[in-house]
């Protein structure tokens, strides 16, 4: 594993764990507007992997990704290599998202090329200009199973 992606994935821990502690702590409804704007950068950055457009996929991260990653070549090439789901999903659908102070977790259902079903974990930081940029995500294959 290179050293780049294991600091990439090092940073992406860190992100969640604090965000997950964050939000046990006390979880705020998202008002709409923002519910949109989040998954609407979501969104974006989504079709920007599908339609191999690095630019716009690099533009939905947060600066602190940007300068870690480089370049948005770099960046695409990353999702492409370790999260095939999330760089060619075959369907998306947006789960609740939580809140707590300037971070949103916005859980993802995906469906891969090959049927199989993911939950993508967004973290999402308000910046300075009230607009929404992704800072981290993780994704774990799906497989819950109804009885």
């Amino acid at each position: 594993m290179s050293p780049l992606f294991m600091r990439i994935f090092t940073l992406v821990g860190m992100a969640l764990a604090a965000a997950s502690m964050q939000l046990k702590a006390r979880a705020d409804t998202l008002a709409e507007p923002d519910v949109q704007q989040v998954q609407a950068v979501v969104t974006a950055q989504l079709k920007a992997f599908s339609s191999e457009d690095a630019d716009g996929a690099f533009a939905a991260a947060t600066p602190a990704v940007r300068q870690s990653v480089g370049d948005p070549g770099r960046f695409l090439a990353l999702v492409r290599g370790n999260y095939p789901m999330v760089y060619h999903p075959a369907g998306f659908a947006f789960l609740k998202p939580q809140v707590d102070k300037d971070q949103v977790l916005q859980a993802v259902a995906l469906r891969d090329e090959d049927d199989k079903t993911w939950i993508a974990l967004f973290t999402l930081e308000r910046q300075p200009d009230n607009s929404w940029r992704i800072g981290a995500c993780i994704v774990a294959e799906n497989d819950w199973r109804s009885t």
